[in-house]
């Protein structure tokens, strides 16, 4: 587990460190493209969110069950990642519009290997206020969506907690693509 753990950090490093040119966010990723390219991904479609555990802003345990029940935007970033940080701000706002009314929950989850600490004071030099300090520092969330996973990744899933898409690279959050694209989660579930 700890070669495939460090397997998904060097490749996200690289992927991260790669410009590559930017693809409308409704355009599907070209299936003769190897290796990820930046857009939607929905060749996962229907799969569930794996059980994978992480840090919560408490520094207590979660996982994505936990969102069962509300669609969920989960993001994979690291503070050393220049497009994860240029796409905080917007998720940020993202969050900010969905914080009290239960159709979406946004999770931006740091892959960051240094302490809790840390992430939360980035996140505070950002002035990010509606995203936790989620944390994922032994990356056992993006190990276990599998080894294409580069930073920055953002996964939709619906409120039965299916993945709907993935989309790879940065995006701005607060544009109309994006809440096109973050729409097709559907309403919540009824309790």
């Amino acid at each position: 587990m700890r070669n495939l753990v460090l397997f998904v950090a060097i490749l996200a490093v690289a992927a991260c460190s790669k410009q590559q040119p930017q693809q409308p966010a409704n355009q599907a990723e070209p299936a003769a493209q190897a290796g990820p390219v930046k857009g939607v991904d929905r060749s996962h479609k229907g799969q569930a969110a794996p059980n994978a555990a992480f840090d919560d802003p408490d520094g207590g345990k979660i996982s994505l069950a936990d969102f069962k029940g509300t669609p969920v935007l989960v993001n994979l970033w690291a503070s050393w990642c220049a497009p994860c940080v240029k796409e905080l701000p917007t998720l940020d706002r993202l969050a900010a519009m969905h914080r009290d009314d239960g159709r979406l929950g946004v999770v931006a989850i740091s892959q960051d290997s240094g302490p809790e600490a840390s992430v939360k004071a980035f996140l505070a030099k950002l002035k990010i206020k509606d995203l936790g300090a989620y944390h994922d520092p032994k990356m056992n969330l993006s190990a276990s969506l599998g080894p294409e996973t580069v930073l920055p990744t953002s996964i939709l899933f619906d409120a039965q907690g299916r993945e709907v898409w993935r989309y790879v690279g940065d995006l701005d959050w607060s544009s109309p693509a994006a809440a096109k694209l973050v729409s097709e989660a559907g309403a919540p579930a009824k309790g």
